[in-house]
């Protein structure tokens, strides 16, 4: 049954939203807990699809709704949920969405959080996806044991506004610099809200782990992310640092087709495309570092892979960055160090490749991938070792000198 059409006519969201969403399915985050999910499951909160409408569509408790929907309680107390999630992370700020839940929407709401290191979280055990119940006695004693009453109050009790196409959204900034891993949403004293989205930037602890391992310095679950880009008209270059491995195109960065490739197309004497232009993105990478090897997956990109990659790296602090934003990362060529040389795809295949910098022992903060002509690629997998150092806190005045972690030279 197609959905019902709506148009939506409301204000420019905030900053944040730009940001990954830490709780949703896609990276891994899951509803641990919820006291009751009569007419619709928690699950749906964390859907990474925007919220449908069935007008027609009923199930065997009422309405079908998109959504997370409780019955209208007739017991002391609140319906709440705890959320485990799949990143764990500084929260910029949440989106409390409400569509299609206009006279059954939940009235009030709050939220809190908390951090639990990986080794140390109690063993929750996995719920199954249903319709029709409440919390049993054994769920309620197993996730007391997070104690999340105490939680920290991240957005204090707020009235909703329901699910009209206008209203929907209920957007909450979070000022606080800390690290966290499990939200807990409070509805008052019961209804349905549509997603709920945690907006924010993966924190990894740096000082765990093997020194000679390579790590992924670019991915979003770290804190990498993109920060300018020349084309991303059907899909953000976020994704291909994104975790996991792409589930579809949709999961990956695809620019338009540009316009100035000639009517009839050459190659040159090395078999790479005589073409005028490219497209491109820059990375800030979650932990300055030296890059020793390079992925590049074109997978379920069959007909509309690039031609050639190349990727460059270089040094900014926070500030040169901000002025590179502004910009439109119109930085000088020389600024640029290679760490991939222009290099063929192809299509629908997974591509390792060493990087340059082995050799030149350059640490670098950010990184520019450029895709000849257009195309699409489903995952970018910048793989190295951190730096001592950080040049990106802000008011924290840049040190020039960079060291590699112990272990680097050995593991080449």
């Amino acid at each position: 049954m197609a959905d019902s059409p709506r148009e939506r006519k409301v204000a420019r969201p905030p900053d944040f939203t730009q940001l990954i969403d830490l709780a949703s399915e896609f990276v891994g985050g899951k509803i641990l807990f919820a006291t009751d999910d009569f007419f619709a499951p928690a699950e749906n909160l964390l859907k990474r699809d925007n919220p449908s409408f069935k007008e027609h569509e009923y199930t065997e408790f009422g309405k079908w709704m998109d959504g997370w929907q409780t019955r209208r309680k007739r017991i002391p107390g609140h319906d709440w949920c705890v959320v485990q999630l799949g990143i764990q992370g500084v929260i910029r700020g949440f989106d409390v969405d409400t569509s299609y839940f206009t006279g059954d929407h939940a009235p009030r709401v709050s939220i809190q959080a908390a951090n639990f290191e990986e080794d140390k979280q109690p063993e929750i055990p996995q719920r199954e996806v249903r319709t029709g119940a409440a919390a049993t006695p054994e769920e309620f004693e197993a996730i007391s044991e997070l104690k999340s009453d105490d939680w920290s109050c991240l957005v204090p009790m707020t009235e909703l506004t329901p699910g009209n196409p206008a209203s929907s959204h209920n957007y909450f900034p979070v000022t606080s610099q800390q690290r966290w891993s499990h939200v807990r949403l409070n509805i008052f004293p019961d209804g349905g809200i549509a997603r709920l989205r945690v907006y924010g930037t993966g924190q990894k602890d740096w000082t765990a782990g093997d020194p000679k391992e390579p790590l992924d310095l670019v991915t979003i679950a770290y804190g990498g992310a993109c920060v300018g880009f020349s084309n991303a008209h059907f899909g953000h270059p976020n994704n291909i640092i994104g975790v996991g491995t792409a589930k579809s195109m949709a999961d990956g960065w695809e620019t338009a087709r540009r316009l100035d490739r000639p009517p009839i197309l050459e190659n040159d004497e090395n078999g790479i495309l005589l073409v005028p232009g490219c497209e491109w993105a820059v990375f800030r990478l979650a932990h300055p570092g030296v890059i020793t090897q390079i992925e590049i997956d074109t997978k379920y990109f069959k007909g509309n892979s690039p031609e050639t990659c190349k990727v460059d790296g270089c040094i900014l602090t926070a500030q040169e960055e901000e002025d590179m934003v502004r910009q439109k990362w119109d930085l000088p060529g020389h600024k640029w160090k290679p760490l991939l040389p222009v290099t063929k795809l192809k299509p629908d295949e997974m591509h390792v490749l060493d990087s340059l910098t082995p050799e030149l022992q350059d640490v670098i903060t950010h990184a520019k991938f450029t895709i000849t002509p257009d195309g699409g690629v489903s995952r970018l997998r910048l793989k190295g070792f951190p730096s001592s150092i950080c040049l990106l806190r802000p008011r924290e005045k840049p040190m020039m000198r960079f060291s590699v972690k112990a272990g680097f030279r050995a593991n080449l």
